[in-house]
C-alpha cells in the first residue's frame, strides 16, 4: 500500500464513500493517515457488570444472553438486548434500529460503551457503542479510543477501521523527513511511531511523546518556510538605498498633530531599513487608532522625494477609497500625483490610469487587488504597502512587490495579534508594534445586555441623534436564517427603519452589495446625511466617522473578540463620549467569559490574547489565510513553548541547508506548503 495513493484503491472504499470521506479533505492514503483525532474517549477501564453500582458511562464485555425483540412505542421502535458476563446481566436499549434483531446472535460476545441507568434494581445502557469480539484488533473498546470529525454519512466506527487498517499496511511507508540532529536535539519520537499514536495510543505518554512530535514537525514547516523567504530577502536582495530625509520637515508642516513617542518609534525602525542597502520586509501593528496611515504616508512621501513610487493595496474598495482620500489631500499640496485603481472601474479609466503609472506621472498607487493585476507596470517601484495583510498572505503580497525591482515592503495591520500568531503569520518579517494611541481619544463606555433591553436602548439611540451624533448597528449576517435566530441586515434593518426610527435616515450595507452602491451609502453616512448604519462586518476596518457615537452589535456572541474589538474601534473618534452596546443572548460560559473581557479592557493585544485562548486560531480570523495551510494538530495558545523551539530549528537547519548534514527529504516535505517558490 502507497500512501501517495488514493483512497479509492483501499479495499471497500467504493465511489460513494470516496466522496464523502473527499468532504473531509481525504483524498489520498497519506491524507487519511494525517487525519488527525479532535478528541479521545480514554475506555482502557473495562469493568465487570457487577462492578457497576452507580449510573455513568462504562465500557464492559458482555455475550448476548437471550432473545432480542422490538416493541413499538408509538412511532418508534424499541429494541431489547438481553447481555450477561460471568458476574451479571444488564439491559441494552436501541432506538429506531430495528436491523438489530437479526445483528446479535445468542452467545456472541462484544464489548459495549455507553451510558448506564437503573430502572428499578435492573441495569440498561442506553444506545450503546459496540463492537464484535474477533480476532481482529477491537477499535471502539478496551483502549483510549480516537474521536474525529465527521460528515454526514461518516461514523466514527467506520473512520477508525478504516484508519487501523491503514496503519497496519503502512508502518514503513511513513518516511522521516527531520534532519537527524534536529531530531535528537529536541528529543522526538519517529514519525511512523508518531502517527500510529497519534491515532491509537497504547498509553497516556505514548499519545503527548505522538502529538508533541507531530505538533514539532507542523510548527518546524511553517517557521522554516517563513524564515527562509525572509533569509532570502535579507541576504540576496538589495534594495534601494533611500537616505534624503529632509523632506521629513515639510510633511510634519501639513499635518495637524505631533507624532506620539511610539510613532516616533517606528519611524526610526524603518528608517533604519530603507538607508541599510537592504530590502525592508516590515510589519507594522497598531491598535485602532494608532496613526499606522500616519506613518505609511510619511514613508511614501520619502520614497517619492527620493524618486521612487509607492503602491498601497487594501483588502475593499471602501477601505482604498478612504485611502486615497487622505493620502491625496496631503500629497496634491506637494504636487503629487495619486491615483485610485479598483476593480468597479471601467476599462477605460483603468488603461488610462496604467499609461500614467507606467510613464511615471503617478507617483502614488492606491488599490484593491486590482493594483496586482497583469495590466499594472511602474516605471520605478521602490514601496510597497499592503493594509490588513492578514486578509492577503504571502502569496500576494510576494506577488505584488514583483511588480518592481525589489521594493522596499510595508505592512500594516490594525488587527492586535498574539505574538505567537504574529510568528506563524508573519515570520518572514520584521514587527514593529504602535502601543500608543494618540492623545484625545476618547475611552468607549463598552455595556453587554440581553434581548430585553432593546426598548431602551432605542430610546437612547434617538436621544443620540437628537444631539447630532450618529449610530452603527451590526448585525452578524444578511438575511434571516431557519436554523439560528439570528439578527439580520436586511430583515432587522427593515422593521427598525419602518416602525422604530421612521423619523430618521436608516441605510444598510453589506459584502455583497455592488461596490459602486455600497460606496454610495458609505459616502452619505460619512457625510452625515444617514442618521444610522446598519451593517454587517465590512465596517470592521478603516471606516473614519468622527461623529459617530454609538456602536450597537447584536448577537455579539457570534463574532471573535478581535472583530467585537475592530468594530468598537469605528466610534469614538470625535469629541464626544461613545457607547459600544453588546447585546448577547447565550448562556454560553465561553461567550459570557467574552463578554466580561471587551467590558474590562480597551487593550487589543490583551484582548486579542483572549481571543485566542478562548476560541482557538482556527477561528481567530473567522476566514481561512490565503496562502497558509491550516494548522492539523498545532494550537498556538498551547503550544507557544513548542513554537519557540522550533522557530530555533528552523534557524539551525536554514544554517546547515548547504551542508551534507541536512536531510533533503524535509525541503521536499516543505516545498510543498508555497508550490515549491519559498526561496529555499
Amino acid at each position: 500500500m502507497n500512501i501517495k495513493d488514493s483512497i479509492n484503491t483501499i479495499k471497500n472504499i467504493g465511489e460513494k464513500r470516496e466522496k464523502l470521506l473527499n468532504r473531509l479533505g481525504i483524498f489520498t492514503i497519506y491524507d487519511l493517515l494525517t487525519y488527525y483525532p479532535r478528541d479521545y474517549d480514554d475506555r482502557s477501564n473495562v469493568l465487570n457488570i457487577s462492578d457497576i453500582t452507580e449510573e455513568g458511562i462504562y465500557t464492559f464485555y458482555a455475550q448476548i444472553s437471550g432473545t432480542v425483540s422490538n416493541l413499538k412505542r408509538g412511532f418508534k421502535t424499541l429494541t431489547k438486548v438481553p447481555l450477561k458476563d460471568s458476574t451479571g446481566e444488564i439491559t441494552a436499549l436501541f432506538y429506531n434500529q430495528p436491523y438489530l434483531k437479526s445483528t446479535f446472535l445468542p452467545f456472541e460476545l462484544y464489548i459495549f460503551t455507553g451510558k448506564v441507568v437503573f430502572s428499578g434494581k435492573k441495569k440498561e445502557i442506553q444506545n450503546p457503542e459496540y463492537e464484535k469480539v474477533t480476532e481482529k484488533d477491537i477499535v471502539s473498546g478496551g483502549r483510549i479510543v480516537p474521536v474525529y470529525s465527521l460528515t454526514n454519512g461518516v461514523n466514527q466506527k467506520f473512520l477508525r477501521t478504516l484508519i487501523l487498517n491503514v496503519l497496519s499496511h503502512t508502518e514503513n511507508e511513513i518516511k522521516e523527513f527531520i534532519p537527524k540532529e534536529i531530531k535528537e536535539n529536541y528529543f522526538l519520537c519517529d514519525r511512523s511511531f508518531a502517527i500510529s499514536n497519534i491515532h491509537y495510543p497504547k498509553s497516556n505518554d505514548d499519545f503527548f511523546i505522538a502529538r508533541r512530535r507531530l505538533v514539532f514537525e507542523e510548527l518546524l514547516i511553517f517557521q522554516t518556510c517563513l524564515l527562509g523567504i525572509k533569509e532570502n530577502i535579507d541576504t540576496n536582495l538589495k534594495g534601494f538605498v533611500i537616505k534624503d530625509f529632509s523632506c521629513v520637515k515639510d510633511f510634519l508642516k501639513q499635518i495637524p498633530f505631533d507624532p506620539t513617542n511610539a510613532q516616533k518609534r517606528v519611524i526610526k525602525e524603518i528608517k533604519k531599513d530603507i538607508s541599510s542597502g537592504k530590502v525592508m520586509n516590515r510589519l507594522v501593528q497598531g491598535d485602532v487608532g494608532s496613526g499606522k496611515t500616519f506613518v505609511a504616508m510619511l514613508l511614501a512621501f520619502v520614497a517619492i522625494n527620493n524618486g521612487y513610487q509607492v503602491s498601497l493595496m487594501a483588502p475593499t474598495e471602501v477601505l482604498a477609497k478612504q485611502h486615497f482620500d487622505s493620502f491625496s489631500n496631503v500629497f496634491e499640496k506637494f504636487g503629487i500625483k495619486t491615483a485610485l485603481l479598483t476593480g468597479s472601474q471601467k476599462k477605460k479609466e483603468k488603461d488610462e490610469i496604467y499609461e500614467n503609472i507606467k510613464s511615471g506621472f503617478v507617483k502614488m498607487v492606491i488599490g484593491t487587488h486590482a493594483v496586482i493585476q497583469e495590466g499594472v507596470k511602474f516605471s520605478n517601484l521602490g514601496l510597497v504597502i499592503t493594509d490588513e495583510q492578514h486578509r492577503f498572505g504571502v502569496r500576494q503580497r510576494l506577488k505584488l512587490s514583483e511588480k518592481g525591482e525589489n521594493p522596499h515592503i510595508l505592512v500594516m495591520t490594525a488587527t492586535p495579534i498574539p505574538r505567537t500568531l504574529a510568528l506563524i503569520l508573519y515570520g518572514d518579517l520584521d514587527i514593529s508594534i504602535i502601543d500608543e494611541l494618540p492623545p484625545g481619544r476618547q475611552k468607549i463606555d463598552t455595556l453587554c445586555v440581553d434581548s430585553s433591553y432593546h426598548e431602551r436602548i432605542y430610546t437612547f439611540i434617538k436621544k443620540e441623534i437628537d444631539k447630532g451624533r450618529q449610530i452603527y448597528i451590526v448585525c452578524p449576517m444578511v438575511s434571516e436564517s431557519d436554523k439560528l435566530e439570528l439578527k439580520s441586515v436586511t430583515e432587522y434593518g427593515e422593521t427598525l427603519k419602518n416602525d422604530v426610527f421612521n423619523n430618521y435616515n436608516v441605510e444598510f450595507v453589506y459584502g455583497k452589495m455592488k461596490p459602486k452602491e455600497k460606496q454610495e451609502v458609505m459616502e452619505r453616512f460619512s457625510k452625515g446625511e444617514t442618521h444610522i448604519l446598519i451593517s454587517t462586518t465590512v465596517i470592521e476596518v478603516g471606516i473614519n466617522v468622527p461623529n459617530a457615537t454609538v456602536m450597537l452589535i447584536e448577537n455579539a456572541e457570534r463574532f471573535g473578540l478581535a472583530q467585537l474589538h475592530q468594530l468598537r474601534g469605528r466610534i469614538g473618534r470625535g469629541s464626544e463620549k461613545s457607547y459600544c452596546i453588546l447585546i448577547c443572548d447565550s448562556k454560553n460560559k465561553v461567550a459570557k467569559q467574552r463578554m466580561e473581557v471587551m467590558k474590562k479592557s480597551d487593550d487589543g493585544f490583551y484582548i486579542s490574547e483572549k481571543d485566542l485562548m478562548l476560541r482557538g486560531p482556527g477561528d481567530f480570523f473567522g476566514t481561512k489565510q490565503h496562502g497558509l495551510p491550516e494548522l492539523k494538530i498545532a494550537n498556538l495558545y498551547k503550544d507557544t513553548d513548542i513554537l519557540k523551539e522550533t522557530r530555533e530549528a528552523a534557524l539551525d537547519i536554514l544554517n546547515m541547508k548547504d551542508t551534507k548534514t541536512i536531510n533533503a527529504k524535509f525541503f521536499d516535505e516543505i516545498l510543498k506548503y508555497f508550490d515549491g517558490n519559498v526561496g529555499l
